[in-house]
């Protein structure tokens, strides 16, 4: 960031503007999207049952879909997931963001973490222009060396973002201090804070702390009540 203050456009597209709720009413899309494209987010993060529908929406706009894959628990079979991203992508997604197995993580077995991520990796790279995805690792639960290897990891993969959190585990969501560690740990990867951040304040923070992606579902209000 530099000494300039961020215009409300500027921080809009650093934004995914988020319509993950259980929930959230099929009419409550066309809305989201037409955010979207009032405030210029980057995307409109979304279920796979949503994204045909959404890049029609926005089929005429700069604003992108991106999909979930494996969420909220990334406990798919690996080629379930492969086969969600798949589809995502037939449908129109050009962002993913994938969910880690996170009880691999836990267990210490990254070779696993890494079989599980690598085809997600390959198909995305197979696309023109290549799909973005970013991997979710739930930064809350996780000791502070498990977040270093899991970075050389994935960036190892190609893996384009490092994403902090899905906003429903019950550790927690994102902090500045995990996308600091993400950020000076980063290697070829970028990072996305998401989880908890619901005010311009926050929004902010976490970008002068290395974040390049926000994820929330709070973007219309961030925006629109950044002082300018």
């Amino acid at each position: 960031m530099t000494d300039r203050p961020m215009t409300a456009r500027e921080l809009a597209g650093c934004i995914d503007h988020t319509f993950l709720k259980q929930e959230a009413p099929h009419p409550a899309l066309e809305q989201w999207c037409h955010e979207a494209v009032q405030y210029g987010f980057a995307t409109v993060c979304v279920h796979p049952c949503y994204v045909a529908r959404a890049a029609e929406l926005l089929r005429a706009s700069a604003s992108r879909v991106c999909s979930v894959v494996g969420f909220p628990l990334g406990l798919h079979r690996t080629q379930i997931k492969q086969q969600e991203a798949a589809l995502a992508i037939e449908d129109g997604a050009r962002e993913l963001d994938m969910v880690i197995h996170l009880g691999a993580v836990l267990q210490g077995d990254l070779t696993y973490v890494q079989q599980d991520i690598a085809p997600v990796v390959a198909l995305c790279r197979q696309q023109t222009p290549p799909v973005i995805l970013k991997v979710i690792l739930e930064t809350a639960a996780l000791e502070r060396a498990t977040k270093v290897a899991l970075c050389a990891l994935l960036s190892d993969l190609g893996v384009d973002f490092l994403k902090t959190s899905t906003g429903l585990h019950p550790a927690g969501g994102a902090t500045i201090e995990d996308v600091r560690l993400l950020w000076r740990h980063r290697g070829r990867c970028r990072v996305k804070a998401a989880g908890g951040i619901r005010d311009w304040q926050t929004a902010l923070a976490m970008l002068a702390a290395g974040a390049e992606r926000l994820g929330t579902s709070s973007g219309v209000q961030i925006v629109t009540e950044l002082p300018t």
